[in-house]
């Protein structure tokens, strides 16, 4: 159940905590990659600037975690779960330092479809921050059967998409027309919308 009490509590000091990012608003991420970063940018500016109509600078601070295995989750949950921790992994180094806190974990999850197994890959983000924690994921485009059934042939190494010299597994399925910086804008926006949602509310005639 929603807390009203604690909505009540935080609405009632709207003003000081709006104050507060005045200056500027500071994100640790996990990671360097230029496209996480970029798109955690890009969701920021776009909930604050086009959303609230207040168009405080963003800085997003890159913050170098222990290398972990190689490749994707295979499922939402075990993605969620790594970025959660990896989230409070970044709160608890450096607590106080920043206004959030966020990881973000992209994975590949199926579902079965008529005896049939299907698999999509999304973008997950998980934020902390003063208001608590929440998460959201990008849309899932889905891996064409052809290239699943592909996997374990002599050509998989070809045909499998996604060299990070080319954009990434969603630039190469959408030819460009996504990317892993707008999965990551996507996945960051939803979570910075179900954090705020019922505390900072959007200006009559913007366009959130």
């Amino acid at each position: 159940m929603v807390s009203f009490c604690r909505l009540e509590i935080m609405s009632s000091n709207l003003k000081e905590f709006l104050g507060r990012y005045q200056r500027g608003i500071e994100v640790c991420v996990a990671g360097g990659g230029a496209d996480t970063l970029l798109g955690v940018r890009d969701a920021f500016r776009r909930y604050f600037h086009e959303g609230l109509e207040r168009p405080v600078p963003v800085a997003v601070v890159p913050q170098e975690m222990p290398p972990r295995p190689t490749g994707l989750p295979v499922s939402d949950l075990e993605a969620l779960e790594t970025a959660r921790r990896t989230a409070r992994e970044l709160e608890a180094r450096l607590p106080g330092t920043y206004h959030f806190y966020l990881a973000n974990e992209a994975c590949i999850h199926s579902l079965e479809i008529e005896g049939q197994s299907r698999y999509f890959i999304r973008s997950w983000s998980v934020l902390v921050g003063v208001a608590g924690e929440s998460c959201g994921s990008s849309g899932s485009i889905q891996l064409p059967q052809r290239l699943v059934e592909s996997l374990e042939g002599v050509h998989a190494e070809v045909e499998i998409p996604g060299k990070r010299k080319s954009g990434g597994t969603i630039a190469s399925l959408t030819g460009g027309l996504e990317t892993r910086r707008s999965a990551v804008a996507t996945a960051t926006l939803h979570a910075l919308s179900t954090l705020f949602y019922g505390i900072l509310e959007s200006r009559r005639g913007s366009i959130r």
